[in-house]
């Protein structure tokens, strides 16, 4: 019986201690938007965007269906995302530590694909990582599945930045 007592509290124990903590946690995703933005172009996180954020800072086809018009004053990397997608979860972390290198240059936004159906379909992901990269001037290049870290710096520096 004692045991059994010593190995419950053991297990509650480490339960308590696992438990992940997050600082933006106390956010929902779906408020971080505007938010989000103003820290992303500061401090190198990359932002995770609604339906609505990606009308106002990315492209508004609503108002604009037939031609591309870029809304943003830096360019960007929009990834298309699943939270259950192991190939996207190690794009996440090189997208991160590309935030940070590139930080003020470029902004890196995350969708997720299972809560922004619409927005998925509209640039036609049928798998992901689907990646997007926006460049100031010009028209978007899509990319599909990991791309390891060394073509997004490719791309990164030779389409979005023209370097």
């Amino acid at each position: 019986m004692r045991k059994i007592k010593n190995i419950t509290l053991l297990s509650v124990a480490c339960a308590l201690l696992s438990c992940p903590l997050s600082a933006n946690n106390d956010m929902p995703e779906e408020s971080r938007g505007a938010e989000a933005t103003e820290r992303t172009a500061t401090d190198g996180t990359v932002v995770h965007i609604t339906k609505a954020d990606f009308l106002t800072k990315i492209f508004n086809y609503e108002k604009n269906p037939t031609q591309w018009i870029y809304e943003g004053d830096k360019p960007c990397i929009v990834d298309f995302y699943a939270d259950w997608c192991g190939p996207c979860r190690a794009v996440s972390l090189i997208l991160e530590e590309l935030a940070k290198q590139y930080k003020g240059e470029i902004i890196i936004y995350k969708i997720n694909v299972d809560k922004e159906k619409e927005l998925a379909g509209v640039f036609g992901v049928r798998s992901i990582p689907t990646i997007l990269f926006v460049p100031k001037e010009g028209k978007p290049m899509l990319a599909q599945g990991a791309l390891p870290k060394e073509e997004f710096v490719k791309q990164i520096d030779s389409f979005l930045l023209k370097k």
